[in-house]
């Protein structure tokens, strides 16, 4: 596949489709607001993994929330419920923060498949060390629906909005896993040890706390190019993306990667002189990790293929997940 055709595969992704349904959201909460776009503006702006509340000491509440799709808790809803803990506790180490507990809200027609999901949950819960603390729930529901929303810590912010031109674009992800069938999901966590997970996450608040990284995003239904471009945009910078460097188990076919949710998977944007150490804490762990690209000021994202390179993305043209949040900075969309 060429890089022009691999461009037109993930513009036609789900998971882009998914992500550019943000705008939308984005751009009528703007509206809403006395204001308009402009009081989007916050600690950390709409657009960023959780919300980060100052807390009046020098850090940060962290609140987040993730829904789960409906076809997978249908088909799946064991997996569903851990999911829906491990993806929370994921977006909360992506801020460079520290779980402390979860609530969910979920529907069922009675326990089924209500049971399989708390059953889930309470497994990643243990798992991941974060107390289920609240909820809500209806047994009389007609179709299955789970969110579950997170509250955390941090000491230092890991955002959204930190890249800047020259950085060197990391992906880290554990390829210590396999595909749950039929879905895009990449399980490195149901069966690995909890103590290891637990300190792989790690890696990531002490990054944000040792100054050797301030920008980052944990990868989502997007994919790898998806949450890179998520991070891009929000720092009003481009990339050029060398996806022959994303790493990438034995025998997975890229395009399956590129569209695949990791179960610990994470992008950043980092200084040249701290390169070395960060690929070092990863690799200390076993976590596959390598550099996949080099930011640029042009708000561009390119990919290089096979030898070959393509544009994927201009933001100055189209925005990917919120005009909102460019016109909240005064950049045309």
């Amino acid at each position: 596949m060429s890089a022009e055709h691999l461009c037109n595969f993930l513009r036609d992704s789900r998971g882009f489709a998914h992500k550019r349904d943000i705008s939308d959201i984005v751009t009528a909460l703007g509206a809403a607001l006395p204001g308009g776009s402009a009081a989007l503006a916050q600690a950390v702006p709409v657009g960023d993994d959780c919300a980060a509340i100052p807390d009046g000491q020098g850090g940060y509440l962290l609140l987040a929330i993730e829904g789960l799709v409906e076809d997978f808790i249908t088909r799946m809803p064991w997996f569903a419920g851990y999911c829906s803990v491990m993806v929370n506790v994921s977006d909360i180490y992506a801020m460079g923060g520290r779980p402390t507990a979860v609530v969910n809200a979920l529907w069922s027609q009675g326990m089924d498949p209500a049971g399989a999901m708390l059953q889930g949950m309470a497994r990643a819960s243990q798992t991941y060390g974060v107390p289920i603390v609240g909820g809500h729930s209806n047994n009389r529901s007609e179709r299955p629906q789970l969110a579950v929303a997170i509250l955390g810590q941090a000491k230092a912010l890991l955002t959204s909005f930190n890249a800047y031109p020259g950085d060197k674009l990391v992906m880290a992800m554990d390829l210590r896993g396999a595909f749950e069938e039929p879905f895009p999901y990449w399980n490195a966590s149901t069966t690995a040890p909890a103590a290891r997970l637990r300190g792989d996450l790690e890696l990531l608040p002490r990054l944000a706390e040792d100054r050797l990284c301030d920008a980052g995003k944990d990868i989502s239904m997007a994919g790898a190019v998806g949450t890179a471009m998520m991070l891009l945009e929000c720092s009003q910078v481009g990339a050029i993306i060398d996806v022959d460097a994303i790493p990438r188990p034995d025998g997975v076919p890229l395009q399956r990667w590129l569209t695949a949710f990791p179960s610990y998977g994470f992008v950043l944007s980092v200084r040249p002189q701290h390169l070395g150490e960060v690929l070092t804490r990863f690799a200390v762990r076993d976590i596959a990790c390598g550099v996949v690209g080099e930011v640029t000021a042009r708000r561009q994202v390119h990919l290089r293929h096979g030898g070959n390179q393509a544009l994927l993305w201009d933001f100055a043209e189209q925005a990917f997940i919120g005009e909102a949040i460019d016109e909240a900075y005064g950049v045309p969309a």
